[in-house]
């Protein structure tokens, strides 16, 4: 599958034409071109790498899956890897989705897999048409701008999670589910952070490219992209933090509970230990005060209540039961 669209003078002129006719707009002036290839063979890379005149590491690493985010400049050509994320509201589980994309001067080739949402990517160009004037930095603006904002609104969902997982730890009895659940959320966070912290060095090298990607009038719209991943990067490795301490709280929480209730095992042991003490104690084979005697067993019934009692009285004003 590929989709193209062609822009000339700033303005959409054409959309799924055919794949081969692209090499007949690039030569055109004020034309830029975008290719799109849906989990494309590597035969389908190399035909497009001839025409275009792309670097064989680039086609290499665009083949291979799970890059790490990257900008790479050719002579020729630039070489981007980013990865939009999303997140099961149900299931709380993290997916990333992987997209590649080869920069020339008029022209942008994208690639990645049907877990991509590129018809995302495409209503953002639509919406920011204003800015089409100005080539092939328009459109690598719209798909990185797409990517970070996925990194934004999962942040946001997990740090809503978090907060969520904050006040369980006090209203719930400490179990297997609120352990699965704040584990799981460290591990979303953590393949958060590795998709979100490489972006910082991506879009600084587009923010500060030589010649500007787009000229000067995109380096602000550029530069607010930065300022998304920043937040995004913050905000990431402030809950990461967060959660390590809810971690900790909840274990916290587990071993003063555990420490109650071994004080009042140990309260009720000690309580149970005094009848036993005195009725062992009567039961030698030995003469006793009151043995064989009516006030003998009264008076042994008598100091065991007393004393259960008053051990009772004094582990519950200590807070021990």
């Amino acid at each position: 599958m590929a989709r193209t669209r062609l822009y000339r003078d700033g303005k959409l002129a054409a959309e799924d034409f055919p794949a081969e006719e692209i090499t007949e707009y690039l030569h055109e002036d004020g034309a830029t071109v975008w290719l799109d290839l849906v989990s494309p063979s590597e035969e389908d890379l190399e035909r497009v790498a001839v025409e275009l005149g792309l670097h064989e590491l680039a086609v290499e690493d665009a083949v291979q899956p799970h890059q790490r985010p990257k900008i790479d400049v050719y002579d020729t050509h630039c070489f981007l890897t980013a990865y939009s994320v999303a997140v099961d509201k149900h299931a709380h589980r993290l997916t990333k989705a992987e997209v590649d994309a080869f920069v020339t001067d008029h022209a942008v080739v994208t690639v990645h897999d049907d877990d991509f949402d590129m018809d995302e990517v495409v209503r953002h160009w639509d919406s920011m048409a204003h800015l089409a004037k100005h080539g092939t930095g328009f459109l690598v603006h719209g798909l990185v701008d797409h990517v970070v904002d996925t990194h934004h609104e999962v942040a946001q969902h997990l740090d809503d999670l978090v907060e969520s997982l904050e006040d369980k730890v006090f209203t719930e009895r400490p179990g297997h589910d609120l352990q699965r659940r704040v584990v799981s959320t460290r591990r979303s966070l953590v393949t958060l952070r590795r998709v979100v912290l490489p972006m910082r060095e991506v879009v600084n090298s587009l923010v500060r490219s030589e010649p500007q990607l787009g000229g000067p009038e995109m380096t602000p719209y550029f530069q607010d992209v930065y300022d998304h991943v920043l937040q995004s990067i913050e905000w990431t490795e402030s809950l990461r933090e967060f959660v390590a301490t809810i971690r900790e709280t909840q274990l916290n929480v587990q071993g003063n509970r555990l420490n109650l209730i071994m004080k009042k095992v140990t309260s009720w042991a000690a309580i149970i230990a005094v009848p036993t003490a005195i009725t062992g104690f009567y039961g030698q084979n030995l003469p006793v005060p009151g043995a064989g005697r009516a006030w003998g067993f009264w008076v042994s019934s008598a100091v065991i209540v007393v004393t259960g009692v008053a051990l009772y009285r004094m582990f519950k004003r200590r807070d021990w039961l």
